[in-house]
């Protein structure tokens, strides 16, 4: 069973969202605490994926060593390429996220 996290961006993005997308996010989450790396199309290094629904896309790493899947954005196609991009200049700063995260709520 994998842990979610979020990003104060990934929340700020599911926030503008209206309450169907909203729900289906949740089932996407559902998905991605049972299945973790096997949910969603995988992109350029081996942890990050992305999992498209209703013309958006949410992006996410799957910590397998740790069961952590860390939210990261969501976003449209046009920004999709930017997305990528800033994920992959900041890979480094997500994995010292996930375990300050973990260590703050004492599964470290």
């Amino acid at each position: 069973m994998f842990r979610i996290f979020t990003t104060d961006e990934f929340d700020r993005d599911y926030d503008k969202l209206d309450n169907s997308d909203k729900d289906r996010v949740k089932k996407i989450f559902n998905q991605l605490r049972n299945q973790g790396d096997n949910v969603g199309k995988g992109l350029r290094i081996s942890i990050l994926r992305e999992k498209k629904f209703d013309g958006k896309r949410i992006y996410f790493l799957v910590y397998n060593n740790y069961s952590v899947v860390l939210s990261l954005a969501i976003s449209g196609k046009k920004a999709q390429q930017a997305t990528i991009n800033r994920i992959l200049l900041n890979i480094d700063h997500y994995q010292n996220y996930v375990v300050e995260e973990l260590k703050k709520r004492g599964l470290a």
